[in-house]
């Protein structure tokens, strides 16, 4: 008897466990769907940090490889433009750059998206209407995070918080969003704001 009431808890326990594993799995298969297809986008976002700044600009998005940050306060921007990523401080009057796979921003920006392979889902949670994934890199998940934020009514992007290897925080959050717009290819080469020298990849 007491090992038939023992199997019966487990055959109970079984389906909420699978039941729990496939939500997990729709979700973060809606999410990548939803990135997939995400190909031109505009909006105007508020940036955040963990040490208490706060700024506002346009983020302009065109996948696969480019994107734009563009700042109000101040003449920073960050532009992608399908191969290297930029960071202009314009305090310093000064630009950094890096491989855009040596970055967070490679996951997003990359053609064959996904949140599988080297990158990996390392939470699922619900908060009010809202979706939230954790996603870190497979093979270093201290090396930083990103978490993705979606609206489930109408579900899209909402917004993002990268943290890094310190535990700094950065968040974006879009607003006004507009998708499948037509974007001029200027937006996306870097151009020395001093000198008005740059490149452009088409």
């Amino acid at each position: 008897m007491r090992f038939l009431l023992i199997l019966t808890l487990c055959l109970l326990a079984l389906p909420a466990g699978v039941q729990a594993a496939q939500i997990y799995n729709e979700k973060v298969a809606k999410a990548e769907a939803y990135l997939k297809n995400l190909t031109t986008a505009k909006a105007d976002f508020i940036q955040r940090s963990s040490m208490g700044g706060m700024l506002s600009g346009q983020f302009y998005l065109d996948r696969p490889g480019k994107l734009r940050f563009e700042y109000n306060e101040v003449e920073d921007f960050i532009v992608a433009d399908g191969f290297f990523i930029y960071f202009y401080d314009s305090e310093l009057g000064e630009q950094t750059n890096a491989p855009i796979g040596q970055t967070l921003a490679d996951f997003l920006l990359r053609e064959d998206l996904t949140l599988r392979g080297d990158m990996s889902v390392r939470e699922v949670f619900q908060r009010g209407g809202f979706t939230h994934l954790v996603v870190v890199q497979t093979a270093d998940p201290e090396a930083g995070s990103v978490e993705l934020i979606f609206s489930n009514i109408p579900y899209r992007l909402y917004k993002w918080r990268v943290t890094d290897p310190q535990g700094e925080v950065t968040e974006i959050e879009l607003k006004n969003m507009q998708t499948d717009v037509a974007l001029r290819g200027s937006l996306f080469g870097y151009i020395d704001p001093k000198h008005g020298k740059g490149h452009i990849n088409e």
